[in-house]
């Protein structure tokens, strides 16, 4: 048995769990050369929501993230999370975009792209898996993790074979809620490992507090890889933090053998800054405990947060026990999806409905007629008639692998933005968040001008290209 490897989540899932990916670019660049230095396998950084809130709260180009970390960061690999057909948005994009994409973002630096579907759809994945094997990225294949009637071992063990068929170079179990259990994870990775040939690795949450009991165990299975961050940004809907789990493997067959000495001066860089965040009320005390619920309705953190907003809204916040036990009603009805994004929303936002209008599916939302429709792809279990008609009404589902009636859209969307673009990558961000882009674009164009482009007639103005 080879020495386990760990993977930092820090600067993505880590900051992503605890403080809604807020860390800005600044607030990485000074460590990240000592990252570079400790020992990881890799760092993931970018990806999942980080697109997003680049552009949305940070005024950041998420493509120059990229590459001032790939400057920093010379010799451990730099992971990103991938969504399938979604790519880092929420709905599924025509091929032509997805391997323009993977392209850049491989082009830009990155090593790692761990691919999921929110329904585990291997058909979603076609496409990702396609573009990065072409680009030259290890194209890692996650399983979306989670407890279901039909949900069992010898399920994921199948799903994992498929995955590696289709080209996968290493298989991730994402338990994105915190639901993994220490012995089952030792019975499942020793499933997985005795089924393929590939690595096997673990992500968690330690919401439900088994998170490092989970990771420990996957390691004594034969897990090849684990995800942790580095403690200041660890535990509560985070991961496990690093430095306990090195320690714990120090001198053993399993020993990561990161630098101790590096891992502290890391903490020692994100303490100030999570200190920050506590003050500013950012990251909240609410995020950092055991929160036991988890595994009663398998409702993530960043889940729970969105659904106590939609009830505040409402003035409805009494609601909530009675939200929670819908949560798993409609994840029934809609054929045990796990609940990741962009499931996660779907299931939750109608749950709140159901409970405050007092009637289950009175009204639906466009996501969720999608959903049912077989829009976002096949679920575990087919959604019955009963349910299709009271959603969606007539008409027929969906049956086939749902991009296909998507038409290639990216010259479309390069002549649409055309007045905007100044690299490649900016056609990217728009096709996936249009508004937040050309938001991001004009406030970049302010800087560079020196002027507020509201003020001014945009129609007849020359700007330096």
């Amino acid at each position: 048995m080879a020495k386990v490897k760990i993977t930092e989540t820090v600067l993505r899932d880590g900051q992503q769990s605890l403080i809604a990916t807020r860390m800005s670019t600044q607030d990485m660049i000074p460590i990240l050369e000592t990252m570079d230095q400790a020992g990881y396998h890799a760092i993931e950084m970018w990806g999942g929501a980080t697109f997003d809130s680049c552009l949305r709260f940070l005024d950041e180009d998420p493509w120059e993230r990229l590459r001032t970390i790939r400057k920093h960061v010379k010799n451990t690999k730099l992971q990103m999370l991938l969504r399938g057909q979604n790519l880092l948005g929420y709905k599924h994009y025509a091929d032509d975009v997805v391997d323009e994409f993977v392209n850049k973002a491989v082009g830009n630096g990155i090593d790692i792209i761990r691919t999921f579907d929110a329904l585990n759809d291997p058909r979603n994945l076609e496409a990702s898996f396609k573009a990065i094997k072409k680009y030259g990225a290890h194209a890692q294949a996650a399983i979306s993790y989670t407890v279901s009637p039909v949900h069992t071992d010898e399920t994921f063990v199948k799903l994992a074979k498929e995955m590696v068929q289709m080209g996968a170079d290493s298989i991730c179990i994402k338990d994105m809620s915190g639901l993994l259990n220490p012995y089952g994870t030792f019975l499942l990775v020793k499933a997985l490992k005795e089924a393929v040939r590939v690595p096997i690795e673990i992500h968690t949450h330690a919401t439900s507090g088994l998170g490092a009991m989970t990771l420990l165990k996957a390691i004594e299975a034969g897990a090849d890889i684990v995800d942790t961050a580095i403690s200041p940004f660890a535990e509560g809907t985070s991961q496990p933090a690093t430095e306990p789990l090195a320690f714990a493997l120090k001198g053993t067959k399993w020993d990561p053998k990161l630098d101790m000495d590096k891992l502290n001066e890391i903490a020692d860089h994100f303490r100030p800054l999570r200190e920050k965040c506590i003050e500013s009320g950012l990251l909240s005390t609410k995020v950092m405990g055991v929160d036991i619920n988890t595994l009663k309705y398998q409702v993530p953190g960043g889940m729970l947060s969105n659904l106590v907003s939609q009830l505040k809204q409402q003035n409805a916040l009494d609601k909530f026990e009675e939200v929670l036990k819908e949560v798993p009603r409609v994840r029934e009805d809609m054929g045990f999806p796990p609940l990741v994004t962009p499931s996660s929303q779907i299931v939750g936002t109608q749950a709140v409905l159901n409970v405050v209008l007092g009637e289950r599916y009175k009204m639906c939302t466009s996501e969720l007629k999608q959903l049912v429709k077989g829009m976002y792809g096949r679920t575990a279990v087919p959604i019955s008639e009963e349910i299709y008609k009271k959603v969606v009404g007539a008409g027929e589902p969906v049956t086939c692998r749902p991009a296909d009636l998507i038409d290639p859209e990216l010259e479309n969307i390069k002549k649409d933005y055309a007045e905007w673009v100044q690299q490649d990558e900016d056609v990217l961000t728009a096709a996936m968040f249009p508004k937040q882009a050309v938001d991001f674009f004009k406030s970049r164009r302010e800087k560079e001008c020196g002027i507020d482009l509201n003020l001014v007639d945009q129609e007849n103005m020359v700007y330096p290209v």
